[in-house]
């Protein structure tokens, strides 16, 4: 008898997949330090594909009247032009309002002080003005980084025009031929492989795109009702926040709750604690009409994660890259389950063929 085979079965399964899965964790790791050294490059080509997903319906349905290169260059300038406007009018609007409302939120914060000390809690004034003066002495200690915050703040603006434009270079490349440079890609690999493998890539686009324009959507609808009910609320900033919102939609689970907050804090600067206490319960409202309709009906077709899956996802992105790591979590556990369940279920096929191409260019096919 051979020393292996008085190995029960069992462990000697064990150890064959936990060797293989450690080789895994390694490739992984590896693949994210490749990632971490050029996150520049990785954001930027990321941030493309989000622009092919969401212009590649207006190019295919262009298309149908002009040449592709003409219809790519009108559909990312209309889209371009789009988001400059709503940043140029959502900048008019704060500018004309930035004085009142620092006002206003000072008178806030003398009523939120006042309420510490008259409330149910009874703060006496010495320990409201030591939280205060705290506060105060936190900042002269940290002025200096601060300080130096404030002066690298413009490489930061030149690093992000400089990563919008690589975004938008590369985002023509994948609308004008984005399936040619995935067979390109799949060409690369073994002959017997090749079907399988672009049959996972047109899955994978398909639940991104899906993903990216169902979330669009949610955080469209949603800006739009939080900005209705602050303009009957008559909040100022009302269109600053809805675009805040908007943005921090993009963020699952933890981005409605800081926006809410920041909403609040506002609406109690300007219009007192019971319409602050109004604007939270609005967003709470709308939030589950987002969880409980907006996003079955929206996202259930692209994405089918568990909400448990979802948060340790926006967790783990978080703890690795900050924000960009939270907005990008979900959709890249979106592709990668839709690719491994699509993997295995498609290998024991004979024969296997890749799904067809959309011919709109809407659904699952590559741009």
């Amino acid at each position: 008898m051979r020393p292996e085979d008085e190995i029960p079965h069992g462990l000697r399964v064990a150890a064959a997949f936990g060797w293989r899965l450690l080789v895994l964790v390694a490739v992984a790791w590896i693949a994210l330090q490749i990632l971490v050294a050029v996150e520049f490059v990785a954001v930027a080509l990321f941030v493309a594909m989000i622009i092919a997903a969401l212009v590649g319906p207006l190019v295919n349905v262009l298309h149908n009247v002009m040449p592709r290169g003409l219809a790519v260059a009108l559909g990312l300038v209309t889209v371009v032009a789009l988001i400059i406007g709503v940043f140029v009018f959502i900048g008019t609007q704060v500018a004309g309002q930035a004085q009142g409302l620092a006002i206003q939120f000072r008178q806030g914060i003398d009523e939120i002080l006042r309420w510490l000390e008259n409330g149910p809690l009874h703060l006496t004034s010495e320990a409201v003005t030591d939280f205060v003066n705290g506060i105060r002495n936190w900042i002269t200690e940290h002025q200096s980084d601060l300080a130096t915050t404030a002066i690298g703040a413009s490489g930061t603006i030149a690093e992000f025009f400089t990563g919008f434009a690589l975004a938008v270079f590369a985002s023509v490349f994948f609308l004008l031929g984005g399936r040619e440079i995935w067979s390109w890609l799949v060409g690369l690999l073994p002959q017997r492989q090749r079907g399988r493998i672009d049959g996972v890539g047109q899955v994978a686009w398909g639940t991104f795109a899906g993903y990216t324009r169902g979330i669009v959507v949610v955080a469209f609808v949603n800006a739009v009702l939080v900005l209705i009910g602050l303009l009957v609320l008559r909040v100022p900033l009302a269109f600053p926040l809805a675009l805040l919102v908007f943005l921090f939609s993009f963020i699952p689970l933890i981005g409605a709750p800081i926006a809410t907050a920041i909403a609040a804090v506002v609406a109690l600067a300007a219009r007192g604690p019971l319409i602050a206490l109004a604007v939270i319960v609005l967003i709470v409202l709308i939030g589950q009409f987002e969880g409980h309709v907006l996003q079955p009906l929206v996202m259930s077709k692209a994405v089918n994660l568990h909400p448990l899956a979802v948060g340790v996802a926006v967790a783990c992105g978080t703890v690795l890259a900050g924000i960009v790591g939270a907005v990008i979590a979900v959709p890249v556990v979106a592709v990668l389950y839709s690719s491994i369940r699509f993997w295995v279920n498609t290998g024991s096929r004979s024969g296997f063929s890749p799904p067809p191409s959309d011919p709109t260019g809407t659904g699952a096919a590559l741009p």
